[in-house]
C-alpha cells in the first residue's frame, strides 16, 4: 500500500458523509480522460460513523453493493483519506540529484511528521525547485496515524478487494479541479458538510493545504435554530435560496452571512500565508467545489469577501462522458472532484 502513489488498473472510491462514490476511468493525463463505470449511492450518516466491527461489516457490504452497481470487475482500489485525518505540507530540503534526493529525504521524513514514525504511514513527492530559491526543492510529505490506516485497509480488504493507494483527499480534489495552463495561483475549496479541505496549487503543484473546521452542517443548524424550523427544511432553504437578499424577507441570508463570517477570514489568511511565502505569487482565483458550488450565490459571496474571482469548479472538465452519463450525473455531478482526482492519478 502506499500513501501517494498507483499503478496498474484500479477504481477509486470516496467514502463521504452522506454518500458513497465510485469511478473508474480510462486514458491518461496527455491524451485525457473517459468515464468507464461509476455508482453514487446514499448512505445513512450513521454508518460512517459507525466505527464497531458490526458497522464496518455493514460498510464494506455497502461498498461491494456501489461496486456491483457499478458493473466494476477489477479488485484494485484506490481510496480518499479525510483531511481530518491526514497531515499534508510542502518543505524545502537541500537540491539534490534525483536518486540521491530520494534516497536521503527517506531518513529526513521523520522530521516533517508530527507523530512518531513508527506510529505513521508516511509518503512524499518530489515536487521540483522551489519558486523561492532554486537552490532548494519542495517536496510533499503526507502522513496518516498507523492505527487509522490499517482500520481502513482492514475494512475494505475484508470485502475482498485489494487497496493499491491511500491518498488524502484534498490531493486527489485538487488534481480534478485545478484550471489548466493557469499562470497564478488557485485556490481550490470543498465546502463539505464537516469541514472545508483548502488547497493552492501553484506552477500546477500544490502547494498549501490545509482544513478549516464547520461545513455545510454548521449553517444546517443556524438556520435550524434561528427559524425553528426542522433540518430538512433548513437544508431546502439553503440550497434554495442561498445568499439570495431578497427571499424569505432576507432571514437566510442574514444567518447564513453571520455564519461566514469567520469563513471568508479564513480564507482571507490562507491567501495572505501563502503570497507571504511565495512573494512572487498571487492567487488570480478560487475554485469552488462541494456545497460550496450548490449553494446560490455562495460564489458572488466569497469573491466580495476576498476581492479575487471565485467560480464553481468542474471536476468532469478532463473527463469525457455520454449524454446518457451527463444525466444521470446532473443533479450529482459537483460531488465526485474527490473520487475522480483519485482516479487521474499518474501511473508513473
Amino acid at each position: 500500500m502506499n500513501l501517494l502513489h498507483g499503478v496498474g488498473d484500479f477504481f477509486s472510491l470516496d467514502i463521504g458523509t452522506n454518500s458513497m462514490r465510485i469511478v473508474q476511468l480510462f486514458g491518461n493525463a496527455k491524451t485525457g480522460w473517459t468515464l468507464s463505470r461509476y455508482a453514487y449511492v446514499p448512505i445513512d450518516p450513521k454508518l460512517t460513523a459507525d466505527t464497531s466491527e458490526l458497522g464496518r461489516k455493514r460498510l464494506g457490504e455497502a461498498i461491494l453493493g456501489a461496486v456491483e452497481q457499478a458493473g466494476i470487475k477489477t479488485k484494485n482500489v484506490a481510496v480518499g483519506l479525510p483531511a481530518s485525518k491526514t497531515f499534508t505540507s510542502v518543505v524545502e530540503t537541500a537540491t539534490l540529484p534525483e536518486k540521491e534526493l530520494a534516497k536521503s529525504f527517506k531518513y529526513e521524513i521523520d522530521k516533517y511528521v508530527p507523530m512518531a514514525i513508527n506510529d505513521a504511514k508516511a509518503d512524499y513527492v518530489i515536487l521540483g525547485p522551489s519558486p523561492n530559491d532554486p537552490a532548494k526543492t519542495e517536496v510533499l510529505v503526507s502522513s496518516v496515524a498507523k492505527e487509522y490506516a490499517e482500520s481502513v485497509m482492514e475494512m475494505i480488504e475484508k470485502t475482498g478487494l485489494n487497496i493499491i493507494a491511500m491518498e488524502p483527499e484534498p490531493l486527489a480534489m485538487a488534481r480534478s479541479l485545478a484550471i489548466p495552463g493557469a499562470m497564478d495561483a488557485t485556490m481550490i475549496i470543498d465546502f463539505g458538510e464537516k469541514s472545508t479541505d483548502l488547497v493552492i496549487v501553484y506552477k500546477n503543484q500544490p502547494r498549501l493545504v490545509r482544513s478549516i473546521p464547520g461545513g455545510f452542517g454548521e449553517l444546517v443548524q443556524a438556520v435550524t435554530g434561528n427559524l425553528g424550523v426542522r433540518e430538512d427544511q433548513s437544508r431546502q432553504f439553503i440550497l434554495k435560496f442561498g445568499l439570495a437578499e431578497d427571499k424569505v424577507e432576507g432571514q437566510v441570508f442574514k444567518i447564513l452571512s453571520r455564519s461566514l463570517d469567520n469563513y471568508a477570514s479564513e480564507l482571507a489568511k490562507s491567501v495572505r500565508f501563502f503570497q507571504t511565502k511565495y512573494l512572487n505569487g498571487k492567487v488570480g482565483g478560487i475554485v469552488l467545489s462541494g456545497y460550496a458550488s450548490m449553494i446560490p450565490l455562495f460564489a458572488e459571496y466569497i469573491e466580495a469577501k476576498t476581492n479575487i474571482p471565485s467560480m464553481k469548479g468542474n471536476p468532469w472538465q478532463s473527463v469525457r462522458t455520454t449524454q446518457e452519463q451527463q444525466r444521470a450525473l446532473a443533479s450529482v455531478a459537483s460531488e465526485f472532484a474527490v473520487v475522480i482526482g483519485l482516479s487521474e492519478r499518474s501511473n508513473d
